[in-house]
């Protein structure tokens, strides 16, 4: 019996022990969630008062239609004047989120939101407006700087979007549907996004907090109270949230920036080349042991490259001793650098290493640049060589530039062009069509298009011959 006792008086202490272990767990997890709870807290008091709700007026042209059917005499007579011919533009009130970067009142947006505005009015947390000026834009990062005219402005200062780790705690706020001043909570979902067809320079940081239209332009902020990047834009068949945001990230935002404030323009650096990954496929044909690096497919004339000594068929395997395995971030790595500056390339020739040093050029922003449209629209092409028309089976005089990829659902895919068809012309217009026989052809006839809105391709595939015509969104 007294042994029963002192096992029944055990298991009583160990009972209470264990009780007590419990509650000394789920306090802590209560602590751990209130510091939590505190931290976002503290990061909407100090950094809500920073952003700031834009509505700018953007002037829209009236209707456009080409052909016009009421120019025809039998549609005259039937339906007497054209009920579109009298249309004046419209004026529509588009709106976003932006954040103070510097007392004097700079702040940054992106480009979509104050693009075309004819009027923009920023109005701050404590419900004070303003009239902006734009300083400065870069349509290509999807960028833009305003100015408002006031003194001792809270602001927020940036982090470093390089330092962010997948599963880290962000905090993204805006005015989502117009209602000022939203928190939202989420982590970093993954970080060098790109190809996403939104800017022509992507590199985004994807976050899970939520973020609806209106939040364009406004901060991410990581748990220190910095921003790390600009909430841009969303995926969803709704328009609004399903779990998948993006945003341009920090680094790239303050090259852009700084370079507004210092100049009102944007300067990137130019190599001159065009590239396309080494797949599967092309390293078994050039016998190489691993797919590394990225494969120079062209040496633009006169340019920084090919004055350097790049040539086509080199494969770039490092930059300034930074191994290369992706085109569209090798791209951007460069466009960052200082026009005059020189990189040093790493390059496998004739299964040969060797390093080339190659001082940058500067970019004409005015031109269209070819390998921006086709990744908009989900293309990427390379020359007819012979024994690529040989495997397509054509004959060793067809001429043009084939399409080596599509991107699943983008404008290129849905207009019928599919990997292997080839390219033998471009239409400027209804009487102007140059013929091209390699991707040098078909740049200089991409930059005839000038601001168009369509490409109309002159596309060959077995035996016949069509025209397909492709939107610039």
């Amino acid at each position: 019996m007294r042994f029963l006792l002192i096992l029944l008086s055990s298991l009583a202490l160990s009972l209470q022990a264990a009780v007590a272990d419990m509650k000394k767990g789920a306090d802590a997890g209560t602590n751990l969630l209130e510091q939590t709870s505190q931290a976002f807290t503290q990061i909407a008091k100090k950094a809500m008062p920073c952003t700031v709700f834009i509505k700018a007026q953007v002037q829209t042209a009236a209707p456009q239609y080409s052909p016009d059917p009421f120019q025809d005499d039998f549609f005259r007579r039937f339906f007497g004047q054209n009920p579109f011919q009298n249309q004046q533009p419209q004026q529509q009130q588009a709106a976003g989120s932006g954040f103070i970067i510097r007392q004097d009142g700079y702040i940054v947006t992106n480009f979509h939101v104050v693009k075309d505005a004819t009027q923009i009015s920023v109005m701050l947390n404590d419900g004070r407006e303003y009239p902006a000026v734009i300083k400065g834009t870069d349509p290509r990062t999807d960028l833009a700087v305003l100015k408002i005219d006031e003194k001792n402005l809270p602001f927020l200062e940036f982090g470093d979007s390089d330092d962010l780790q997948v599963g880290e705690w962000v905090v993204a706020i805006g005015n989502p549907f117009g209602l000022e001043g939203t928190l939202t909570v989420g982590v970093v979902s993954a970080k060098g996004r790109q190809d996403l067809g939104i800017a022509s320079y992507e590199d985004f940081i994807q976050t899970d907090a939520a973020i609806n239209p209106g939040n364009s332009g406004g901060p991410l902020l990581n748990l220190q109270n910095q921003v790390i990047g600009v909430n841009t834009a969303i995926v969803g068949n709704t328009g609004g949230y399903m779990g998948i945001g993006f945003a341009i990230p920090s680094r790239m935002v303050q090259n852009v920036i700084e370079q507004i404030l210092d100049g009102g323009t944007v300067k990137r650096a130019y190599l001159g080349i065009v590239l396309q990954p080494v797949d599967k496929e092309l390293a078994d044909a050039l016998s190489l042991d691993k797919q590394d690096g990225i494969l120079v497919s062209e040496v633009v004339k006169d340019s920084p490259a090919q004055q350097a000594g790049v040539l086509q068929g080199d494969i770039i395997l490092s930059y300034n001793d930074k191994p290369v395995k992706n085109v569209a971030k090798f791209r951007n790595e460069v466009a960052l650098m200082t026009p005059g500056s020189t990189i040093k390339l790493r390059v496998l020739r004739n299964q040969k290493q060797m390093d080339i040093s190659v001082t940058l050029g500067s970019q004409n922003e005015n031109e269209v640049i070819t390998g921006e449209v086709l990744s908009k629209i989900g293309l990427e092409l390379e020359n007819l060589t012979p024994e690529l028309s040989a495997r397509l089976g054509y004959t060793s005089d067809t001429e043009g530039v084939v399409i080596s990829k599509i991107k699943p659902g983008s404008p290129a895919a849905m207009a019928g062009l599919r990997a292997g068809f080839l390219i033998t012309g471009v239409a400027i217009n209804g009487t102007n069509q140059k013929r091209v026989k390699n991707l040098a052809e078909f740049d200089n006839a991409m930059k005839d298009l000038g601001d168009k809105k369509h490409i109309i391709l002159i596309v060959r595939h077995q035996n016949f011959q069509r025209y397909y015509t492709i939107k610039i969104n």
